[in-house]
């Protein structure tokens, strides 16, 4: 027996006519009536009585026709699950992530992007902020985090797309790039999205309350510093400070990691610039001190190339994103 002989089973008992089963499926009285007949030869069992109102099951008969309609419902389940993978997004997505998960929502963000696309694969690259806008510039990532604004450059402003969060807008903005970030036109390439704005503090070891408290940045500078690479947030920001003062932060060690950095402030080495949430933190919990006359604002960002935007790989981290910072 098949499929088809099952669907005319159930047809016939829903209908109670043989005439009216064939008409629902577009088929013969006739061919209807021998799919029924091989259908009892089959089993070996009476499935139906005659009557002058039509066809009537017997008892055997409404004992498997709920096994016949699980059956069809199997079915229709297959054929629907195999439709929707036709349709259902598929690829590689690689995400440029930086800081730590928490602060980006990288979990969350994660687990709702598997259950809109389960399709996709996920494959993620830790950096520094702007080696994940230069890899995705490159094309070797799809979608990143980047602290800052990709700016737009004059002539280009086609090419850019800036999606302030609700939440956001009407907040003042601040440019946080370094003059080398708009020495040509390739940031208005992107298309941004601004997740959360934050504050960076200047963090120094613990017993340094007099070198720091009450000082400017042309005070501060002179002082030792953690320094960090040029694709670092952290660089653009304090070259947008000590640049226009005309003065050159003392860096007595270079360090591309904000874990490492954190530690090397805790040690006694020098200063460095922290997010505020893990300054007060630390300040509490381990008497670090916080410069209390300086700060820099800065915004966590979420990019693409904007020719991809609507790449359907990329489209789903952009409705995901949506759906975990809305």
């Amino acid at each position: 027996m098949d499929i088809q002989t099952l669907r005319i089973f159930a047809a016939v008992a829903r209908e109670g006519n043989l005439s009216r089963a064939a008409d629902k499926l577009a088929l013969t009285q006739p061919a209807v009536s021998l799919q029924i007949k091989g259908l009892q030869a089959a089993t070996g069992l009476t499935l139906f009585t005659r009557s002058a109102q039509g066809m009537n099951l017997t008892r055997d008969g409404a004992a498997l026709l709920p096994l016949a309609e699980k059956v069809l419902a199997a079915q229709g389940d297959f054929k629907n699950a195999a439709a929707s993978l036709h349709t259902q997004v598929r690829g590689r997505l690689r995400i440029g992530t930086i800081l730590d998960p928490e602060f980006t929502r990288l979990g969350a963000f994660l687990k709702v992007l598997v259950e809109m696309a389960p399709q996709v694969e996920t494959e993620l690259r830790q950096a520094m902020s702007g080696e994940v806008l230069a890899q995705i510039e490159r094309g070797e990532l799809d979608v990143g985090f980047y602290l800052g604004i990709p700016e737009q450059v004059p002539g280009h402003a086609a090419d850019f797309e800036s999606n302030r969060s609700p939440a956001l807008s009407g907040r003042g903005q601040i440019a946080i790039n370094s003059g080398a970030d708009r020495q040509d036109g390739r940031l208005s390439l992107f298309t941004v999205r601004e997740l959360t704005h934050f504050t960076y503090r200047v963090l120094a070891p613990a017993g340094w309350g007099p070198q720091v408290r009450g000082k400017g940045w042309k005070a501060l500078a002179a002082l030792p510093w953690i320094a960090t690479p040029p694709a670092s947030a952290h660089h653009r920001l304090l070259a947008s400070v000590f640049g226009p003062l005309g003065v050159e932060p003392h860096r007595v060690a270079l360090v591309d990691q904000e874990a490492s950095m954190l530690d090397l402030v805790k040690s006694g080495v020098g200063l460095s610039l922290v997010r505020d949430s893990i300054a007060m933190r630390e300040s509490h919990a381990a008497g670090l001190v916080i410069a209390d006359q300086v700060s820099l604002q800065s915004v966590l960002c979420f990019v693409s190339l904007g020719a991809q935007r609507q790449a359907p790989v990329v489209a789903s981290a952009w409705q995901a994103l949506e759906a975990v910072w809305s």
